[in-house]
């Protein structure tokens, strides 16, 4: 038995810094713990290499590189020489309220998603170009007046002698709201707004929209003089979709729509297929098509379609043409809003909402309380079962993705992510060919950060943002000296 050598005035130090450590903040005692570890430098790296995301996901496995014809071992990684065995990969989660770098990364992606199916690249061809395009805006119907952001010459809702409503709230608004007024987006009146026809509406948008394109092609056959059921011979329609929620809680509709010839972007549109005719079609399937809700004893029927508010804009052919929008701010404007998440816009919760308890705690105005309520009610109908209300009350109702594509318009996330891994897999320097396979096997054990993790991940991702920042700034300034 080994003899205790510490001495007197060693164990009082020793207790007083434990004493010291007691009134510290939990995050820094994490820190503290961390530190003292020894593999505390190889978890920094893998907290870098996630680029500090706020939410990672823990991996436990390995993956091993061979030559298949003489079994050589090229390369070998298990995760049991890993701090706490695991390895740390990013959680992927487009919302920036939810991980920031995660969705500044998504961001990135949609933007090179949607700029070459308009320019050309990642295996589009640069002729795209010159085909018809359309930077396309649908809009929701109104269910209701919403107070609305105003100028300094406008005013709310300025109707004289408007009265009020049958549950006595006035019909008129005379103020001048700033943006930032956090009754821009409430009805005047919550008990006159039509809660539900604003979910069911919300449940069949991704119909609309498919009826919308369906109606698009139609159109453009009609007018060629061809057959509706000919159309895939002459031409291809391809689009890329985003969703906005408005500040009235309402999605709206950003899409990029594009005409090809039969085989895609590699194929020029027909001599018919002009930027025109293409116009003229979607002005003339949005006000044309609407979508049946299914028949409930309690609601009866909806007859849902798309709101008056239709913008159909060209984008320039060339960059020296001064006609219609640009490519890169139109691809910058849909990766802007397909990271926004429900802290940002008027659209629900993050997360999907289990019980009432969790409608009642998630922290929103009572507009948006009120939706969430009305999907939560809805969802009890047995007719309405399909819409699955309840499993997208923290949508809203909406169950589209943020993002969706026509398969020829460009590339996928799928293939970006991909040549991302594989460019940073170089590093290794295997080699590339058919004879060598990597055989992998994980396992997910968990997600997030420690407290003290937390703190050192939200620094390295502000670092990162910093440097993102100032490398702009110097690309800006050195395009001014040129």
């Amino acid at each position: 038995m080994r003899a205790d050598t510490t001495t007197p005035a060693d164990r009082r130090a020793a207790l007083d810094t434990a004493a010291r450590l007691r009134h510290l903040p939990e995050a820094d005692r994490d820190i503290i713990r961390l530190a003292n570890e020894p593999g505390f430098p190889r978890l920094l790296e893998q907290i870098a290499s996630t680029g500090g995301c706020a939410h990672p996901v823990h991996l436990t496995g390995h993956a091993t590189t061979r030559h298949t014809a003489t079994g050589e071992i090229l390369h070998h990684y298990d995760t049991r020489a890993e701090p706490g065995e695991r390895l740390l990969v990013r959680c992927r989660n487009r919302r920036a309220s939810v991980c920031q770098p995660c969705s500044r990364l998504h961001a990135g992606d949609t933007f090179h998603l949607v700029r070459a199916g308009l320019t050309g690249g990642k295996t589009v061809p640069e002729d795209v170009r010159e085909h018809p395009r359309l930077f396309v805006t649908l809009t929701a119907p109104g269910f209701g007046p919403v107070h609305r952001a105003t100028t300094d010459s406008e005013r709310c809702h300025p109707r004289r002698d408007a009265g009020t409503c049958p549950h006595g709230a006035p019909l008129s608004c005379t103020a001048r709201h700033p943006e930032d007024d956090l009754l821009v987006g409430q009805p005047l009146c919550l008990a006159c707004y039509d809660y539900t026809g604003h979910v069911l509406w919300h449940a069949h948008a991704g119909q609309l929209w498919d009826r919308f394109t369906r109606a698009t092609r139609r159109h453009l056959a009609t007018t060629a003089g061809i057959p509706q059921s000919h159309f895939p011979r002459h031409a291809r329609l391809s689009f890329a979709k985003v969703a906005e929620y408005q500040r009235r809680a309402v999605v709206h509709v950003h899409a990029v729509v594009r005409l090809d010839g039969p085989r895609g972007p590699e194929d020029p549109p027909p001599a018919w297929g002009t930027v025109n005719a293409l116009t003229t079609a979607v002005h003339t399937a949005a006000a044309s098509i609407a979508v049946q809700t299914p028949y409930s004893p309690a609601l009866g029927e909806h007859a849902l379609r798309w709101g008056a508010q239709l913008d159909a804009r060209p984008l320039r052919a060339a960059l020296g043409d001064a006609d219609g929008l640009g490519d890169d701010a139109v691809a910058a404007y849909v990766a802007k809003y397909v990271t926004k998440g429900a802290a940002d816009t008027a659209a629900g919760a993050d997360h999907r909402l289990r019980t009432l308890d969790d409608i009642d705690a998630i922290p929103a105005s009572p507009h948006i309380r009120a939706l969430v309520h009305t999907c939560w009610r809805l969802g009890g109908l047995p007719e309405l079962a399909s819409l699955r209300f309840r499993a997208w009350a923290h949508t809203l109702g909406y169950r589209g993705h943020i993002l969706t594509k026509s398969r020829a318009y460009s590339t996928t996330y799928a293939a970006l992510r991909t040549e991302r891994a594989n460019h940073a897999r170089t590093g290794l320097q295997l080699p590339d060919a058919p004879d060598v396979v990597t055989d992998e096997c994980w396992r997910y054990t968990g997600s997030g950060h420690t407290p003290g993790a937390a703190l050192v991940a939200a620094g390295i991702a502000e670092d990162l943002a910093q440097s993102r920042q100032l490398y702009g700034e110097a690309g800006a300034e050195g395009g001014k000296g040129r």
